[in-house]
């Protein structure tokens, strides 16, 4: 295994693990959440747009560039109807579920075992998309 290949499979580790200790994995906090009985997740997500938004006003102020020494390309991207409609279709997913996608593999690693059908679940909708995203309106 290459050094970098170590490097990332410790953050992502390590941040898998961030996860799980702060519940953002956890099936009832998102759940809490779509019935806005906690503040948890809300806080979280929100933390989450305000680190967001300081680091894209930082990269334009301080003009960062990538770590391959290419400049960040921060153009916005035009809001079109399949936007809507494929984050609701993400929401619905979250909602039924209790995961969103990056999380699955974390909670299947703390042994979650029926997450494993939501990961197939996920791989078989990706194959799908796949095959259809041409007729997709883009």
């Amino acid at each position: 295994m290459t050094r970098e290949r170590i490097i990332v499979f410790t953050i992502g580790l390590v941040f898998g693990m961030i996860l799980l200790v702060s519940e953002v994995v956890s099936w009832f906090r998102i759940q809490e959440m779509f019935r806005f009985q906690s503040f948890h997740m809300y806080g979280i997500i929100g933390s989450a747009i305000v680190v967001g938004a300081v680091s894209v006003f930082l990269i334009k102020k301080f003009q960062i560039k990538a770590i391959d020494g290419n400049d960040i390309n921060l153009t916005p991207k035009p809001m079109q109807r399949s936007n809507f409609f494929g984050g609701i279709l993400f929401g619905m997913g979250w909602a039924l579920t209790g995961a969103c996608p990056g999380p699955l593999y974390v909670l299947f690693g703390a042994e979650y075992s029926v997450i494993g059908a939501v990961i197939l679940s996920a791989i078989a909708g990706a194959f799908v998309y796949g095959i259809f995203q041409k007729q997709l309106p883009h």
